[in-house]
């Protein structure tokens, strides 16, 4: 089976979906929860691994599922075919605030790295596996390697950023540094390797992290500006940790406030 060409279409500005436009016979892949809407002729089957022609037969398709378990998704995919005789088109929402980029692998040489988490959608017969980045300054990670999610094949897959995206094209041994959590995607000629900080006082007294990414040219790189990792940390840190809300009255809150005080000042009656 080879891949399909779809169209599509991307909509929203900060919660984005793509509307994939499947011709009959067509079919998408889509991570399990990303489906937005589709039309009454598509029909959803869940598969074991991705979906994609897996050499070995059964062995080959348990290898497939077992590299994106090793990425922290699901051992299934769910494929949506179109089994109508015209057009249908299927939708995959972003899970939370940033861009939905369009890839098409034939165009990147047929092979892209990206974050284990930024998969959303894809042609059916994009394959997805694992990269095992080998190339670390430190043991941080317990000699295991860095890993990230490959999309290979000639199709077009969609990937999520969050925030702001930024795509650097990247001349021979230039050298950018950059948060661990802000590379999005890069193309495999690329060097990716982990690197200290250096001065632990800068790390931590600084705001930022013990490790960066240093990424080395030639190829392309995306970049995103809020990864979910940040995003989820701040809103933990500003969430209340004593159980209950806390809700603000008419008042503006005073009424709550001061009935905290008074808690806090009168102590519990013994």
């Amino acid at each position: 089976m080879g891949m399909d060409v779809v169209d599509y279409e991307i909509k929203g500005a900060e919660m984005q979906f793509v509307e994939v436009e499947l011709d009959p016979g067509e079919a998408a892949v889509g991570e399990a929860g990303s489906m937005f809407f589709m039309d009454a002729g598509i029909a959803m089957d869940t598969v074991f691994g991705d979906g994609s022609n897996q050499p070995g037969g059964f062995f080959g398709k348990l290898l497939g599922a077992g590299k994106r378990l090793v990425t922290g998704e699901s051992l299934f995919t769910t494929v949506y075919t179109n089994n109508a005789s015209s057009k249908q088109r299927v939708a995959f929402a972003a899970p939370y605030p940033g861009k939905i980029l369009p890839m098409d692998l034939r165009q990147l040489g047929g092979t892209l790295i990206c974050q284990k988490d930024a998969f959303l959608c894809a042609a059916r017969g994009v394959s997805l596996g694992i990269a095992l980045q080998q190339k670390l300054s430190t043991g941080f990670f317990g000699g295991e390697g860095f890993i990230m999610q490959k999309l290979e094949g000639n199709g077009l897959a969609f990937v999520h950023a969050g925030g702001t995206v930024v795509r650097r094209e990247m001349q021979p041994g230039q050298t950018l540094l950059v948060d661990t959590g802000c590379v999005v995607a890069y193309t495999p000629n690329v060097s990716f390797e982990i690197q200290y900080v250096g001065k632990i006082k800068t790390a931590l007294f600084g705001g930022e992290g013990l490790f960066f990414a240093k990424l080395t040219g030639p190829g392309t790189v995306w970049l995103q500006s809020l990864p979910f990792s940040r995003l989820a940390s701040r809103v933990f840190a500003a969430a209340p940790q004593a159980g209950g809300r806390r809700e603000e009255s008419a008042l503006g809150g005073l009424a709550v406030g001061g009935g905290l005080l008074g808690g806090i000042l009168g102590g519990d009656d013994e």
